[in-house]
């Protein structure tokens, strides 16, 4: 566990893992004292892209958490990165809610509901309508391309419950299209490469601390860093023991992980 003592980043996720729904997991705070009195420097990672980074600390604040929003990074905000740099420019047909429509506005982004998109972007999108599912399979079709923000099936919103996720509709848009979208968020590699534009990170000190094997642990794996799963929110141990992929270190939740970073 000594390992643990010498990391200087730690990027975290945040359902199930920092909270569940709008309840703090227990010994979060605790866990995140930890951090900041041992000088370590703390970043959110989350594929939630329903809402942008100034939501985020608004929501952490009131259960008793002060971040910078700075310190919060989405798939949103990662997708943002990833379309200036390989589509500037682009008009946007979205799937999302107004406030990841807000991170594209920002990046300098046209979002439009009819004509010719450059591109079709999927996030979680809890507005979703059946007819801006239809149109965005017919501008599939028709040629533009399809990115979305992260591939997670479920959102977890309390202890054994979820909601549907942007990868539930990824495999909906797939079935009726024949067609795969590019995806940003973890596990992909473009969330870390997003990450370091915008901060100076290195990587060979940081450790990726998650809930979800096929999102966190697996980024964690592929970017060659240290990785902690928490059985405080989707993975269970059961699920976890049948896996191939595994965890540089387990975790029942980030309270007793708390014990051996001091």
């Amino acid at each position: 566990m000594d390992k643990l003592k010498t990391v200087e980043y730690f990027l975290l996720d945040l359902d199930g893992t920092i909270y569940l729904g709008d309840r703090l997991i227990d010994g979060a705070a605790d866990f995140l004292q930890v951090l900041e009195s041992g000088g370590k420097r703390v970043f959110f990672l989350t594929n939630n892209s329903s809402k942008n980074r100034f939501n985020y600390r608004d929501k952490l604040k009131g259960l008793g958490i002060e971040v910078d929003p700075d310190q919060v990074f989405t798939s949103g905000e990662a997708t943002a990165i990833y379309l200036r740099q390989y589509r500037p420019g682009a008009k946007i047909f979205l799937l999302g809610t107004p406030l990841l429509a807000d991170e594209f506005r920002w990046a300098g982004f046209e979002l439009i509901e009819q004509g010719e998109p450059d591109c079709v972007v999927l996030g979680f999108d809890t507005t979703l309508t059946y007819e801006k599912l239809w149109k965005a399979c017919d501008y599939i079709r028709e040629g533009a391309p399809f990115i979305a923000t992260h591939p997670d099936l479920n959102c977890p919103v309390g202890a054994g419950k979820y909601m549907p996720d942007a990868g539930a509709m990824i495999k909906l848009i797939e079935a009726s299209t024949g067609i795969s979208p590019v995806v940003i968020g973890k596990p992909n590699l473009y969330m870390i490469d997003s990450l370091k534009a915008r901060h100076s990170i290195d990587t060979g000190k940081a450790t990726v601390v998650g809930d979800r094997l096929y999102t966190d642990i697996r980024l964690g794996c592929d970017a060659g860093l240290t990785t902690i799963l928490v059985l405080s929110g989707e993975t269970t141990a059961e699920q976890y023991r049948s896996s191939s992929l595994k965890a540089s270190y387990v975790y029942p939740s980030v309270k007793e992980l708390a014990r051996d970073v001091r």
